[in-house]
């Protein structure tokens, strides 16, 4: 009987994993987060049985990005693989916003973007929720109620890198996680948290984009 058990259960999370989310391995990596808050809270209740909780995996942002759908996002901004000084909060920038543009995504009803640097810990430089164009311009985020907040790229030394993202959604979500002008180290898990919206319904995230650069301390 426990064996017939423990087979039932298998099956049951096989089919969970199949039908839910972005993607198959991007949910996959949502059930697992799930089952050690499970095991936590089970572990804290002190049941009879004895509870092992999993270990966290390192980053799972790669799984996002292999396995959601792509779209190109463009920037006048972003020569050669180099933002451009006038993105920067520095004194041969103007702290203006980069200009980015990309194709709808068909049955997009919002998207959002955020600015990341992973050189130190996904430090984020640019959250904006309520995104309905896709063509903005130099500077929008300083100027747009939408644009969110924005501050360019700052670094002390050497050459960062900073990541655009652009994540398209079928429906707003009440909450969006991030904390701004600062270092977040679960990025990738605010980014897998978007495919599940407000009624707990996975496959809210359609596609993503990413453009990345550099830029250089003087």
């Amino acid at each position: 009987m426990k064996r017939l058990t423990s087979i039932a259960l298998i099956l049951s999370l096989l089919m969970a994993v199949s039908f839910a989310g972005c993607s198959d391995k991007a949910e996959e990596t949502i059930i697992t987060t799930t089952a050690t808050t499970e095991a936590t809270e089970a572990a804290d209740s002190k049941t009879t049985e004895e509870v092992t909780i999993p270990t966290t995996t390192e980053t799972t942002i790669n799984d996002f990005r292999k396995t959601c759908d792509v779209f190109e996002i463009k920037s006048n901004d972003l020569v050669d693989g180099v933002w451009a000084d006038v993105i920067s909060d520095t004194e041969r920038g103007q702290n203006l916003s980069p200009d980015i543009s990309w194709e709808p995504v068909e049955g997009a009803g919002i998207y959002i973007i955020y600015m990341v640097d992973p050189t130190v810990g996904n430090w984020m430089h640019w959250k904006a929720f309520t995104v309905d164009e896709t063509s903005l311009k130099e500077g929008w985020a300083s100027t747009d109620n939408n644009g969110g907040k924005y501050v360019g790229p700052y670094p002390p030394s050497g050459t960062h890198t900073y990541d655009i993202y652009v994540v398209a959604l079928k429906t707003p979500l009440e909450k969006y996680q991030g904390y701004f002008n600062s270092n977040n180290p679960k990025f990738e898990d605010y980014l897998l948290a978007l495919d599940t919206d407000d009624n707990g319904n996975t496959g809210n995230v359609i596609a993503y984009g990413i453009l990345s650069g550099t830029f250089t301390a003087s």
